[in-house]
């Protein structure tokens, strides 16, 4: 079964951009790009392009994406600087240099915008950049004045369309017709009725089928709970209601009125408010830049995680086949006091022949040889044992950036990465570690830091090589350790050997060491606390594994914790 949480993440992705969300971008990024000088063109990943370009009120950001999962025109806030150097992006800073956007241009449903660049508006137009919203026939491709294709973002080869083949010197032509009719605002009740009644299927395909520009999710949104209710089956009211529906979409479609509303669930809309409640929504295209972006880091996030989780499951499931094989071998054991009696016996008869002495010596050699294994077999799972405590703290681990929502996504998904390099590292043969070990040992870790009221310093390992760092490398004498007794989960070190602790410095990494832990869904976590210097590295085990003496138990509380790291005044921080 997945984890809840994976599943919440694998579930929230952003519904694509369809003919309304697209028309309500481009009217939210005509005044603020139109006209205005190209200066910057980079490729972040194979199937995105981010254009930056300088009007008079300043730089803006564009994101031009042809994924197959997630086709987008938004604008973004300043990208950091990444990807300059591919060749598609330097093809567009060769042919757009010096030119400046003329046009934004989109015509009737298709879901195609055309750049027109121009040494200045009013001139002709030189180069053309067109950006093909069309899911997993999506593309990006630039233009000279005669609208032959200078580059492009995905090659379209013979064998893959017959129909519409694309490469570099190819004369541009555009995507096939769309099927259906155009939604049209001067169609009268009865008509619009009858075409959709024509064949009594559900009124989503019904929508879909008959009219241009119909996205599954404008569908849900116009058709609200009867998304799925077969046409026939639909009274008068439900018609009138949605023809009302329809004719609002149309009005506001044609007058661009648009307003950008997101739901709880983290679907959104752009139109459906009532003329007079339609507020202007300056930040459209950024707000929708940015939930695409959380959209994407939670896919990534979602795929990051799973792949640790099966990579874990493989492992364990290695682990627990020769865990019990080793049990087998070691129960085998028990017969060398047999073996010994029955060699014993052999030798205390009063004239043992020469065949019954080499038997009792074979029986001798036996019983030494399984005595002498117990200690060996022992060993061997006792290692076993330590791996899959490492496997369950690993989990802990995964669970925790998945949870960890005062975080940002970057720095969750960096973390899961991190993480990710370790547990292949961890699972490679001894042989082969090393290297990989003394490469890691050059990075310094960097564990979550905060400051407690006190104004000491307190440490979290958020992995088994941060724990390993801050327990073992960085302690120092009157440092305090905290970890959730007999649970998997974060070693948490106050540094308590740069001034006196107070009992709300304690009270806060007890709380911490409660929440970065398995027990954190419980309301009160039993928390160990010992002095650092007790701390004893368990040898051949993993990273970040100890012992320790006496300690003292103490009574954690992680939705305090919780509250803590989501206060702005806190500010977590990294190394």
């Amino acid at each position: 079964m997945p984890h809840p949480v994976l599943q919440v993440i694998a579930s929230t992705s952003l519904q694509p951009m369809d003919l309304t969300t697209l028309r309500a971008v481009l009217w939210d990024l005509r005044p603020k790009l139109v006209p205005s000088r190209f200066e910057k063109a980079q490729q972040p990943d194979p199937a995105t392009i981010q254009l930056g370009c300088r009007s008079l009120k300043g730089m803006v950001w564009l994101e031009l994406s042809w994924q197959a999962e997630a086709p987008r025109l938004v604008e973004v806030n300043p990208p950091p600087r990444s990807g300059s150097g591919s060749t598609f992006a330097q093809q567009l800073q060769h042919s757009l240099r010096q030119l400046a956007l003329v046009e934004l241009h989109q015509s009737g449903f298709e879901r195609v915008v055309e750049f027109r660049f121009a040494q200045r508006p009013g001139e002709p137009i030189q180069r053309v950049l067109v950006l093909e919203l069309m899911g997993r026939h999506s593309n990006l491709l630039l233009l000279d004045e005669q609208r032959r294709i200078i580059a492009l973002g995905r090659q379209v080869r013979d064998h893959q369309s017959r129909v519409r083949p694309l490469s570099t010197g190819d004369s541009y032509s555009p995507p096939p017709m769309l099927q259906g009719l155009a939604p049209d605002p001067t169609e009268g009740f009865e008509r619009w009725k009858e075409r959709l009644s024509l064949v009594p299927i559900a009124l989503r395909k019904a929508l879909q089928q008959t009219y241009q520009g119909i996205s599954p999710a404008l569908a849900l949104q116009l058709a609200g709970e009867h998304l799925n209710t077969p046409v026939d089956s639909l009274d008068a009211r439900h018609w009138c209601h949605l023809f009302e529906r329809w004719s609002l979409w149309l009005d506001q479609l044609e007058r661009e009125q648009f307003a950008l509303v997101v739901e709880n669930d983290g679907r959104y809309r752009v139109w459906g408010s009532p003329q007079g409640e339609v507020h202007p929504q300056p930040a459209l295209a950024l707000t929708l830049g940015s939930l695409h972006q959380q959209s994407q880091e939670q896919r990534a996030l979602a795929r990051v995680s799973q792949d640790l989780r099966q990579r874990l499951e493989r492992w364990r499931s290695k682990e627990q086949a020769a865990q019990q094989d080793q049990h087998q071998r070691l129960k085998a054991t028990d017969g060398h006091e047999a073996l010994q009696r029955q060699a014993d016996a052999l030798l205390c008869l009063g004239n043992p022949s020469r065949d019954q002495v080499d038997e009792a010596q074979s029986l001798y050699r036996r019983a030494k040889k399984l005595r002498r294994s117990r200690p060996i077999l022992e060993q061997r799972l006792e290692h076993h044992q330590q791996r899959l405590e490492l496997i369950n703290a690993s989990e802990t681990f995964i669970e925790d950036q998945l949870g960890a929502t005062w975080q940002d996504g970057p720095a969750r998904l960096a973390a899961l990465n991190d993480l990710r390099e370790e547990i292949d590292e961890l699972l490679q043969p001894k042989e082969r570690r090393r290297s990989t070990r003394q490469q890691r040992q050059r990075d310094q870790p960097k564990p979550l830091e905060l400051n407690t009221p006190g104004g000491l310093k307190v440490q979290v390992g958020r992995n088994h090589r941060q724990n390993d760092w801050i327990s073992l490398r960085q302690a120092r004498s009157g440092d305090l350790w905290f970890h959730a007794q007999e649970c998997p989960g974060s070693h948490v070190v106050l540094k308590s050997s740069n001034g006196l602790a107070e009992e709300s410095d304690l009270a806060m990494a007890t709380d911490l060491a409660a929440y970065f832990s398995r027990a954190r869904g419980n309301t009160r976590v039993a928390v160990v606390m010992v002095p650092t210097d007790q701390l004893q590295r368990i040898p051949g085990a993993g990273p970040g594994t100890v012992r320790h003496g006496q300690a003292e138990i103490r009574w954690g509380d992680p939705q305090g914790a919780e509250e803590r790291l989501l206060a702005p005044s806190l500010s977590p921080h990294s190394g």
